[in-house]
């Protein structure tokens, strides 16, 4: 199961962009309110989520945790304890880690990008701890998947998905939305 967690102040393309693209894929996605299952997005966007924070458990359904970012969204991501808990264990358990935009930096405010490469919206590539810092669309270095910003967010959902589920099925996918 991958787990998307949405906290108000989200960026809604990169949440919704990618949660769509994985389901189209046919991967079981769970979207995670922090605080409700209402969440209000950064450009005043209501989303019902699948499922409040309290609701769920860091366990071994784990197979990936996505981060959209936003602002500030991603402070309130970084600020909760259920999404710390879903990191650590993703990391413990070698588990897939995704972020975007802003989200990035939580995972370098951990040192889990050191000595990683990493992407993000640029006014955040200095919080990427000892990262390098490569200024893809998406980066994906091991168990960790970066993107830069909304305009990055169907790619980045497809590079998600084809870990799951290959890269022919992905990009089949990611064709039929008519990308430019």
């Amino acid at each position: 199961m991958i787990y998307v967690f949405i906290a108000d102040g989200f960026e809604e393309v990169e949440a919704i962009a990618t949660v769509d693209m994985l389901r189209r894929c046919g991967i079981d996605t769970i979207t995670v309110g922090i605080g409700s299952q209402m969440v209000i997005g950064s450009h005043n966007m209501g989303l019902v989520c699948d499922v409040e924070d309290k609701f769920v458990q860091a366990n071994n359904s784990i197979d990936a945790v996505v981060l959209p970012g936003g602002m500030p969204g991603t402070t309130n991501l970084e600020n909760s304890e259920k999404v710390q808990s879903f990191i650590d264990f993703a990391v413990e358990n070698d588990r897939y880690i995704c972020a975007i935009c802003a989200a990035p930096s939580i995972l370098g405010h951990k040192g889990l990008l050191d000595g990683k490469k990493a992407t993000s919206f640029p006014s955040f590539s200095n919080q990427l701890g000892k990262a390098e810092y490569t200024d893809e669309l998406v980066t994906i270095d091991g168990k960790i998947i970066t993107a830069k910003g909304a305009g990055a967010a169907w790619l980045f959902g497809k590079t998600i998905a084809q870990e799951f589920v290959g890269k022919e099925k992905a990009e089949e996918v990611y064709d039929s939305i008519q990308h430019e």
